[in-house]
């Protein structure tokens, strides 16, 4: 077994072979001295506390880091106290640069004054600019940084965006989709993706729907009345309110005001669905008008036509009519309640009992009208009659309706009366020929045609645009 390497190293000295570069471990004696130098320790130095404020005192044992930092504190002399308050910081004045201006320099013995003394530049005792706004004796003005806005301050000052009155800020606006044509055809076949948008036939009718579907303020009221019989008014009537129906909100209401057995209802329904309903009339709801306080009780007395809701006349010839103007008053203002657009099939003639109530409260008028000589010297003498009875702006916005029922002989110029009548009113609105109108039988908007469903469009648009 080798000898270990202390045993080791003087018989490797002795013999002038190079010692391990090893560094020893530092061995004591047992007396407790240190060994000869060749230990390669280093001596033990002893501090000296004789010269100490506290020489001689023994140090304390202290059981916390807190009792010592106090115990050093106040051990510690006043002079190398710890500083418990810094002073801000000074920031000598931003003085503005301000031209050297020379200034009189007081002479011993002569007051001072703008002409004593001779000229001379003064210095605020700096070597940077000459300034004649600094005074000695007096604080200096501070100065104030400007400081830079923040993102959150420009965030803050920034109007915020309208989310609901400008909402094309935030999302693109899609297209409408094109319904028929040309267009609606390529839509389909690509599911959607080539989208051309509608075309201006398509425009046109939106915008009809628009300008029907308008938010009205209040309830309102249309008259449609005519001097002679068979000529389109309760099929206007019908017509017009199933459009108003389809495409506003609120349903309307029609009320058959017709002195002569109006049928308004029957043209609505059908002649079998009405007789089958109950034959609530406009005589029974004045009889109970008392005791109708809600939508509820007013249905009772009503028949409905989809969307369209009616008031049907009175059947009696012995009392039909016995409605007075103040009764259908009383029916206008209830309605008004629960609608805000109502249609009134007056009936033939401007002189009967009920007449001047429903003039009283129209607020616009539809006469009706036919391709014929005759009807359109009833019209304009309807409207004649309208301006010289205290109803001018009734006649001026009028709106006439010439419905071609009976395919008239080809030697009517239909040009020459409509050119007639246009000059009279605010629009005059021609309906095409149309079997399912000229029957004198259920009208449906299903059944008629393009051109017909067209025109009962442009006339419902006209209606709301003279609601003010």
């Amino acid at each position: 077994m080798p000898d270990p390497a202390d045993q080791n190293a003087r018989p490797i000295a002795d013999a002038g072979l190079p010692q391990p570069s090893r560094r020893r471990r530092d061995l004591r004696r047992p007396d407790g001295a240190l060994s000869d130098a060749q230990t390669g320790t280093m001596p033990a130095v002893t501090p000296d506390l004789s010269n100490t404020p506290d020489a001689g005192t023994p140090v304390p044992r202290r059981s916390s880091w807190a009792e010592a930092a106090a115990a050093a504190d106040q051990a510690t002399p006043a002079s190398s106290a710890p500083i418990t308050s810094v002073p801000a910081p000074t920031r000598r004045p931003a003085r503005p640069p301000v031209t050297a201006q020379p200034q009189v320099v007081p002479q011993a013995g002569q007051p001072a004054g703008p002409d004593s003394g001779t000229p001379a530049t003064a210095y605020d005792g700096d070597d940077a600019a000459p300034s004649s706004s600094y005074v000695p004796g007096e604080a200096p003005t501070p100065a104030f940084r400007r400081v830079r806005p923040t993102a959150a301050d420009v965030i803050a000052e920034s109007p915020m965006p309208d989310f609901i009155s400008s909402p094309g800020l935030f999302v693109r606006e899609q297209k409408p989709r094109p319904v028929g044509g040309v267009r609606g055809a390529l839509y389909a076949l690509t599911g959607g993706a080539w989208n051309l948008g509608p075309g201006a036939k398509q425009r046109e009718e939106d915008e009809l729907g628009r300008r029907i579907s308008r938010q009205l303020q209040g309830s309102f009221n249309t008259a449609v009345l005519s001097l002679k019989g068979g000529i389109g008014k309760t099929s206007t009537t019908v017509g017009v309110g199933l459009t108003l129906a389809e495409f506003r909100g609120d349903p309307p209401c029609a009320i058959d005001a017709n002195p002569d057995s109006g049928d308004l209802v029957e043209r609505a329904l059908g002649e079998g669905i009405y007789q089958q309903a109950s034959p609530r009339t406009i005589t029974d709801l004045l009889a109970n008008i008392e005791g109708v306080d809600s939508l509820t009780a007013l249905a009772r007395y009503m028949h409905h036509a989809g969307r369209l809701h009616l008031i049907a006349g009175e059947q009696d010839p012995e009392v039909s009519d016995s409605l007075t103007a103040a009764e259908y008053l009383r029916i206008r203002k209830l309605i008004s309640s629960y609608y805000s657009v109502a249609l009134t099939d007056c009936g033939t003639g401007v002189t009967h009992n009920a007449m001047s109530g429903i003039l009283q409260s129209a607020d616009n008028i539809i006469i009706a009208a036919g391709y014929a000589v005759s009807g359109a010297k009833r019209a304009r003498s309807t409207l004649h009659w309208l301006a010289s009875h205290g109803y001018e702006d009734l006649a001026r916005n009028a709106i006439v309706v010439i419905t071609d029922k009976d395919e008239v002989s080809s030697r009517v110029d239909k040009d020459a009366i409509e050119e007639h009548l246009a000059g009279i009113c605010r629009q005059l609105i021609a309906v095409p020929h149309d079997r399912g109108v000229a029957d004198g039988d259920l009208v449906t908007l299903d059944v008629l045609k393009p051109e017909t469903r067209r025109a009962y469009k442009e006339i419902a648009a006209s209606i709301v645009d003279g609601y003010r």
